[in-house]
Parts: structure tokens; C-alpha cells; sequence
């Protein structure tokens, strides 16, 4: 008797627990959310899509009668499937489309569907990005345990967002803070200014960066120093004005000169000096990590440029590249990108690290992932490169 209501305690423990982890619920937040673990259609959708299974195949479908071609896009996904076109769905005589894929590396990745040639979000989909450009479904391929970049059983820092005025871009601006866990006014904390890329915004770190929790979980470890995280707009003109490149730089300066760092400085309890402050971003952001950053020596000794470079490193930062005292100014600076972007930002990143070999500035030139121009990379190369090697050398 006591055999069989151990075992009717065991069933329903695991129903329970499935029940839980039914998929896109939002109930927890699971790193296999779109496993599915009950066979529910999401709330308001008319498939369950994405499917992913526990062999890292995953099963896209959509109800659409009356289209006449679907298909599966986008470069993150293709690129993990070896495809450089997009994969075509199939049929049923019921109006029914779907397309299985894989396996593939288990990673978050972005898609789009592309319904008689128009990309669109999977309307499945609750994981749905937010960003300032159209928007993007993702699809998580989870392992057997948590990944890195996951919620786990650890504490937990806070992400809390500001609302500022600016007076450089004459408007209400966003930017978000994370704190570690255990946070205490009365300690003093270095900070790393985080910042995005084209057609990303303020939470582009959080939400697809997952930044607050590899944070979390690296200090778990024991692997990083507790550290402040700012992640501000570093949007400040529209992305397609004719003068993008001639007013971004020096837009972007002030604000951070002017309303980023005071902010940040004057609400949070942080060491306010140059070898306690860091700045890094990915493609655009490392862009400006480089444009701009390396621009204000006085206010960074550490430096993360991500995706990013320049094919004359001299003529963009003269000053930089100039200082016969740079070399001991410099306290820990990266250049990385995916293994999949060479041909994108390849050129560029391979010139800035030329350039600071020629002058002596010690740096790690990192090229590495499965990746290419996605989160996939930034994510790795946050938790992999950058984290861990910040103020390392500091009690």
C-alpha cells in the first residue's frame, strides 16, 4: 500500500510538474519554453509553433488557407541550418503549413516566416522581439539543463529602468540599470555602460542579451566582480537620416558626457573614476565603444567592441592612437565577432586590431562561436570575454 501511494505521489508530482512547463504558458521562466509538454495551442494562436524537441529539431506551423507560399527566414536560423536561402513549408489539404528543421546547436535564434514573400512574425509565436525595426519571432533550442544565458536557482540582481530628460536630444529618454544581487549602497561598485546596436533599444541587452541573468549566474560561480550593468539608448538619431554618421558620434558624446554617466553616477552608489568604468556594445554600439569611447579616455579605461571596427582606426580616434601614454591607459580591451560574420564586419574588426598591435595597446582578438551578426554571438562573447576579464586584476 505504501509502494502504491508512493507511486501515485511520484505520477502527480510529474504531472504537476509538466503542467508547469506547458509550452509558451509563461508561466516559470523555463529554459525549455517551447517544448511542448501538454499539447495546448498558445493563448490566442491557432498552432503550436514553434515545437521544439528534446533531439534539437524544432517543427514551425501556421494555419493559412489561402496563401500560396511559406516559407522559413532569417539569417540566425538559416545560418545554424547551413541554408542560404529560405526553406519552404508544405500543405495539407486543410490549409496547414509546416516545416521540420534540424537539429541544430541549442541557442536562442531569430526568425521571421515569409507568407507570399513578405517576412512576418510567427503569429504562434508568443516569443515575440521588441526592438525599434519590424518585428522577429525566437525560437528557443533548449539543452538538457539551463544554458548559461537561462534563469537558474541562483540570486538574482534587478534590472530597474530609468526615465530621464535630456536636454542634448530635447526629449524623455530610457535607460536601464542592473544591480547585482545583494546590492548595497554603502559599497561601491564599477560600472560597465552597455550599449545596442542598429534597430535595438534600450532593453535590446535585457530581453535578447539576457545580460542580467549571465550576470547572475557568473557571480554565482564566482566567475566575474559584482559590478553595476547601465545600458542606455545609445540610439540618437534615426537610424536611416541622411546624416546618420556626421551627427550620431558627437550626439552620442554629450549624452554620454552630459546625461549618461551623471545619472548613473549621481543614483547609483559607483566608483567614479576612469579604471572603475567600462564601455562596450555590439555593432553600432561597438562602433561607438570605439568612436566615441576611445574618444573619452578620461571617463573609460576598459573597452568592449563587439561586431564592430573601422577601416581606419588612426583617422577615427587621432587622439587615441596618438598618445604615446595610451598603452597604460588601457586596462582591458576586446575585439570579437562570430566566426559566421567574417565577411560582414571581418575587414573592420581586423583593421582596429592591426592598429592597436602597431602601437602596442594590449588587447584579445577573438573570433570564435557558431554565430555570425546575431545575439547568439554578443551573448557568447559577454559571457565568454568580457565579463569575466573586467577589472580582474582589482581586490
Amino acid at each position: 500500500m505504501k509502494i502504491l501511494k508512493s507511486a501515485l505521489l511520484a505520477s502527480a508530482t510529474m504531472i504537476a510538474t509538466q503542467a508547469v512547463n506547458a509550452q509558451q504558458a509563461n508561466v516559470n521562466l523555463d529554459f525549455n519554453p517551447q517544448k511542448n509538454t501538454q499539447n495546448l495551442v498558445p493563448y490566442g494562436g491557432s498552432a503550436i509553433s514553434p515545437e521544439v524537441h528534446d533531439d534539437h529539431t524544432i517543427t514551425f506551423r501556421l494555419k493559412a488557407p489561402d496563401a500560396q507560399k511559406v516559407a522559413l527566414t532569417g539569417g540566425p536560423i538559416l545560418l545554424a541550418l547551413k541554408s542560404k536561402d529560405p526553406i519552404p513549408f508544405t500543405k495539407d489539404n486543410a490549409g496547414n503549413w509546416s516545416l521540420t528543421v534540424g537539429p541544430v546547436t541549442p541557442n536562442i535564434y531569430v526568425y521571421r516566416i515569409l507568407l507570399d514573400g513578405v517576412p512576418v512574425v510567427d503569429p504562434n509565436n508568443t516569443l515575440t522581439g521588441s526592438a525599434n525595426q519590424p518585428g522577429y519571432s525566437n525560437v528557443v533550442v533548449h539543452d538538457s539543463k539551463p544554458a548559461y544565458y537561462d534563469a537558474q536557482n541562483v540570486p538574482h540582481g534587478s534590472v530597474t529602468r530609468h526615465i530621464y530628460h535630456s536636454d542634448i536630444l530635447n526629449g524623455e529618454r530610457e535607460m536601464f540599470v542592473y544591480t547585482p544581487p545583494g546590492y548595497d549602497p554603502k559599497k561601491k561598485y564599477p560600472v560597465l555602460y552597455l550599449l545596442g546596436g542598429s534597430g535595438e533599444l534600450a532593453n535590446g541587452w535585457e530581453l535578447d542579451g539576457r545580460a542580467n541573468f549571465i550576470a547572475d549566474n557568473l557571480l554565482a560561480a564566482g566567475g566575474i566582480k559584482p559590478m553595476i550593468i547601465a545600458m542606455p539608448n545609445n540610439q540618437v538619431l534615426h537610424r536611416s537620416d541622411p546624416q546618420h554618421l556626421e551627427k550620431t558620434y558627437k550626439l552620442f558624446e554629450a549624452e554620454l558626457r552630459k546625461q549618461i554617466v551623471p545619472f548613473v553616477d549621481s543614483h547609483y552608489s559607483t566608483v567614479k573614476d576612469r579604471k572603475s568604468r567600462a564601455i562596450s556594445g555590439l555593432s553600432m554600439g561597438g562602433r561607438h565603444t570605439q568612436a566615441v569611447g576611445f574618444n573619452a579616455i578620461d571617463l573609460f579605461s576598459s573597452f568592449g567592441i563587439l561586431s564592430a571596427g573601422d577601416l581606419e582606426p588612426e583617422k577615427l580616434n587621432p587622439a587615441f592612437f596618438n598618445d604615446p601614454k595610451i598603452k597604460d591607459k588601457v586596462d582591458y580591451l576586446l575585439v570579437g565577432l562570430g566566426s559566421g560574420e567574417l565577411d560582414f564586419v571581418g575587414k573592420r574588426s581586423e583593421a582596429t586590431h592591426a592598429a592597436l598591435e602597431k602601437i602596442g595597446v594590449k588587447h584579445e582578438y577573438f573570433i570564435g562561436g557558431e554565430g555570425a551578426h546575431d545575439w547568439g554571438t554578443w551573448r557568447m562573447l559577454l559571457h565568454d570575454k568580457l565579463l569575466p576579464n573586467l577589472w580582474k586584476n582589482k581586490p
